[in-house]
């Protein structure tokens, strides 16, 4: 079974991912770490990734996804899951996958993002991730999401 944890940049699908994760035992992994080392570099310069900058990262992680279904690995999987398209590229077993929104406010995730040390996703990034993704996901929660507001579960 894999978890996805989605959210934008300062949702807390790191935080959220790893408590889940180890509360289950299974394994926890970050996309982020996915990202090649250019997409590290353009974001930590503030400048937004575009699809072609993320066919690569997507692909990487489709393989890994793949892998971690045919091991039949329990996995949380922190990722953005920006636009629909991505993260249909990486649904890739609605029986053994199963996603996590972490929805909130523009300003809660920009205050945490103010904060954060030593991550190459700055504040500057967040509107180009909040106000275009999860369009689809804004009104009504497709029945294979579970929608948690982190409003209720910040500090």
């Amino acid at each position: 079974m894999i978890i996805m944890v989605m959210g934008v940049s300062g949702s807390g699908k790191t935080t959220v991912g790893k408590l889940l994760a180890e509360s289950l035992n299974w394994d926890f992994s970050d996309a982020d770490d996915f990202h090649p080392p250019g997409n590290i570099e353009k974001m930590s310069r503030g400048i937004p990734l575009e699809d072609a900058d993320r066919l690569p990262w997507l692909l990487h992680l489709q393989g890994t996804i793949d892998r971690w279904l045919l091991e039949n690995k329990n996995v949380v999987l922190a990722c953005s899951g920006l636009k629909a398209s991505y993260r249909e590229m990486l649904f890739r077993d609605k029986q053994r996958m199963k996603i996590v929104y972490l929805k909130g406010d523009f300003e809660l995730f920009a205050a945490r993002l103010k904060t954060r040390e030593n991550h190459y996703m700055k504040a500057d990034l967040l509107s180009s991730n909040y106000y275009r993704c999860f369009a689809a996901v804004r009104g009504n929660c497709p029945p294979n999401y579970k929608l948690f507001d982190v409003r209720l579960i910040s500090k």
